[in-house]
């Protein structure tokens, strides 16, 4: 059996883009995206531990454009894995499968994200 030059399994030119399949390369960006805050989260701790102008220091820069910006990043990224990772936890237990659900299941998690990330924003700066 002769393969020549094809490749061995489909790739993204011959999928047409799915809400599934976006969702799951979300979680893993945003996976990624939540270490770099976590060490963005030890800086603030180390400079609490180091002594007061180094948190004064770590306080401006988090109160800056840029630092607010990362905040927001992360914590977009939180609520974004936390609510895909509720949407896990009831796979882990067989429900949602069927391509209707998981469909429906992917745009809640977002609306949750997105809702859950405004909601925290507002409270915080309230």
């Amino acid at each position: 059996m002769s393969t020549g030059n094809r490749p061995l399994s489909p790739h993204l030119q011959i999928y047409k883009p799915q809400i599934t399949s976006g969702v799951s390369i979300l979680h893993r960006m945003t996976g990624f995206f939540l270490s770099i805050g976590t060490l963005h989260l030890a800086y603030w701790l180390g400079a609490m531990a180091y002594g007061p102008d180094a948190f004064a220091a770590a306080q401006e820069f988090f109160a800056s454009w840029l630092g607010l910006l990362i905040l927001f990043g992360w914590s977009a990224c939180f609520f974004y894995h936390l609510c895909n990772g509720i949407r896990h936890l009831f796979w882990d237990v067989g429900m949602g499968f069927e391509i209707e659900q998981t469909a429906k299941s992917g745009v809640w998690v977002l609306v949750g994200a997105v809702v859950l990330t405004v909601l925290a924003w507002w409270i915080a700066l309230a």
